[in-house]
C-alpha cells in the first residue's frame, strides 16, 4: 500500500500555472521623485483643506450629508477624520427624518459605514401593506442608486434591504437602456455602482473613478475638486516611489540567487530579518513572534492542501474550510504589516490570533470569491481536486450548484463583516479593523464575477495599475 502511494505521489504534481511575463518592464524601477513637484502638491493641499474644512464645519442637514459623501468618495476623509466624527455623531443624535429615498438612505449608509447603530427600519415609510417598496421609487433614480449602495451593507436578518439589490439593480438598468431617462453625472454613477458597489470597491480605485464623475456635476465644488486632484497625485507619486524601491531590491537579488530551494529559504529569512529590524525601530518588537508563528501555519496549511492532492484525498468539508482560514493568508498579511501601525498593541495582536469573527468572515469570503475566480485553471480537467469537488462530495449536488452556493456564503459572509464592523469589534480600534474590511474590497475587486484577475492581470487589474500608480490626474 505504501508503495502504491509512493507512486502516485510521484506521478501526480500539483497544478502548475504559467504565467505571462511582467507587462510593466522597467516602469517602477526607473521611476525618481520629483521632490520640488511633491513639494507643490503639499503645499496646495494644506491650502485647500482649509477651505474644504471650513464649508465641512458650516454644512448642516442633508446638505451635510452630500458634502461629507463626496469628500469620502474622493479619498479626503483621512484629512478632515475629526471634523467628520463630530459632523455624524451630531447627526445620528439628532436623529431627523427625511422624506426623500436619497437622503434617508445615505444617511443609513454613512451612519452604518462610521460604525453607528443605525436601523433598516427606516426605510419602512417606502414600503407598501405587503412590505414590499412602493412602485412611486422605481422612477427616482437618485433614490434607487442611493438605496442599492445602502443595501450593500446590510447584515443578516434585514429583508428589505436584502430585496432591495435585484429590485434597484433592475429598475437602473431599465433607465440606463433608455437613452432618453438618464444623463451624466447620473449616468456615470448608476454605471459604476452596477459594475461594483461603493462600500466594497478598493477606497483609492473609487476615489480616481468618482474624481472623474465629479468633474462632470455641474454642481461640483471647484476647490473640493482641485484638493482631491493634488491629493490624488500626492499619494500616486509616494507609491511610485515605494513601488520603486521594492522593485529594486527585488532586481538586485535575482542576481545572487543559486539554484534549488537555498534562494527560496535566503529569501524568506531576509524578509524575516527586515520584519524584525523594522518592528524594533518602530517599537513593536512584541509582533516579532506572531509573525514567525503566521508564516509557519502559512507553510504548514499550504503542506496540507498539497498532501490532499498529491494523495487525491478529498478531506471532510469542515476540515477543508478550517485550513482554507490559513491559507487565505490573512493572519501572514496582517502581522505583516502591523509594525508600521501606530495603534498596533499586544492587545491588537492577542485580538487577531483569537480568530474573531469579522477575521474569519473576511478569509473565508476572500478563499470562497478566488474559488470561484480560480477553480477552472486548478482543476485542469478534472486531474486535481478543488474546494468545488469538496463541495460536490459533501452535499452531493452539482457543479452549477455549488458555484451558486458560494455566491451565497460570499453574501453571508459580507453581511457578517459589516455587522461585526457596525459593533465595533469590541475595543479594536478602528484603523485596525478597517484593514480586514479592506482585505475582503481588495479580494472582491480581484475575483469579481469569476475572474482571476491574478493569474489573468491584463483584463481586470491592469487598467486599475495604470491608473493609481502610472498615470497622473491632470490638475
Amino acid at each position: 500500500m505504501a508503495s502504491i502511494l509512493s507512486s502516485c505521489r510521484r506521478d501526480i504534481r500539483p497544478p502548475v500555472t504559467v504565467f505571462s511575463p511582467s507587462m510593466w518592464g522597467d516602469t517602477f524601477s526607473t521611476f525618481s521623485l520629483d521632490k520640488q513637484v511633491q513639494e507643490k502638491y503639499e503645499k496646495a493641499i494644506e491650502t485647500l483643506k482649509q477651505e474644504v474644512r471650513s464649508k465641512l464645519v458650516e454644512a448642516t442637514s442633508g446638505k451635510l450629508l452630500v458634502l461629507v459623501d463626496t469628500i469620502e468618495r474622493l479619498g479626503l476623509a483621512y484629512h478632515f477624520d475629526t471634523e467628520i466624527e463630530a459632523k455624524l455623531e451630531q447627526i445620528y443624535n439628532e436623529d431627523q427624518e427625511y422624506d426623500d429615498l436619497f437622503t434617508t438612505a445615505l444617511r443609513f449608509r454613512l451612519l452604518r459605514q462610521h460604525q453607528y447603530q443605525v436601523s433598516c427600519g427606516v426605510f419602512d415609510k417606502f414600503t407598501d401593506e405587503a412590505n414590499k417598496l412602493k412602485e412611486m421609487v422605481s422612477s427616482d433614480v437618485e433614490g434607487l442608486l442611493s438605496l442599492y449602495e445602502a443595501a450593500h451593507i446590510r447584515i443578516r436578518g434585514e429583508d428589505i434591504l436584502e430585496e432591495a439589490i435585484p429590485l434597484t439593480k433592475h429598475h437602473m438598468t431599465r433607465h440606463m437602456l433608455s437613452s432618453q431617462s438618464l444623463e451624466s453625472p447620473l449616468k456615470d454613477k448608476v454605471k459604476r455602482a452596477l459594475v461594483h458597489s461603493l462600500h466594497r470597491g478598493v477606497p483609492i480605485i473609487e476615489a480616481h473613478v468618482y474624481i472623474s464623475i465629479y468633474g462632470k456635476d455641474d454642481s461640483r465644488d471647484e476647490i473640493i475638486l482641485k484638493l482631491a486632484k493634488n491629493n490624488f497625485n500626492y499619494l500616486q507619486n509616494m507609491y511610485k516611489e515605494e513601488l520603486s524601491e521594492l522593485y529594486r531590491w527585488d532586481m538586485n537579488e535575482i542576481g545572487q540567487l543559486p539554484d534549488c530551494m537555498k534562494p527560496v529559504y535566503q529569501y524568506i529569512m531576509s524578509i524575516y530579518e527586515d520584519y524584525e529590524r523594522e518592528a524594533t525601530k518602530q517599537g513593536k518588537s512584541f509582533a516579532i513572534p506572531s509573525y514567525k508563528e503566521a508564516v509557519k501555519q502559512l507553510a504548514r496549511a499550504y503542506n496540507i492542501e498539497q498532501n490532499w492532492i498529491m494523495e487525491r484525498r478529498m478531506p471532510p468539508l469542515e476540515e477543508y474550510l478550517k485550513n482554507s482560514v490559513i491559507t487565505s493568508s490573512i493572519f501572514v498579511m496582517f502581522t505583516a504589516h502591523f509594525p508600521g501601525m501606530k495603534s498596533v498593541t499586544q492587545e491588537t495582536i492577542d485580538w487577531l490570533l483569537s480568530n474573531p469573527k469579522i477575521v474569519v468572515s473576511a478569509a473565508m469570503m476572500g478563499r470562497l470569491i478566488d474559488d470561484l475566480g480560480c477553480h477552472e485553471r486548478e482543476n485542469k480537467e478534472g486531474k486535481y481536486l478543488t474546494v468545488v469537488d469538496c463541495y460536490i462530495k459533501h452535499y452531493g449536488i452539482s457543479k452549477e450548484e455549488v458555484l451558486s452556493m458560494f455566491e451565497v456564503l460570499v453574501e453571508d459572509a459580507w453581511k457578517d463583516i459589516s455587522n461585526e464592523w457596525a459593533n465595533k469589534a469590541g475595543s479594536i480600534p478602528k484603523d485596525i479593523v478597517e484593514q480586514v474590511v479592506n482585505y475582503a474590497r481588495a479580494a472582491e475587486v480581484t475575483y469579481r464575477n469569476s475572474e482571476d484577475g491574478i493569474t489573468n492581470p491584463e483584463k481586470k487589474l491592469a487598467p486599475h495599475i495604470v491608473a493609481l500608480f502610472v498615470d497622473p490626474i491632470v490638475i
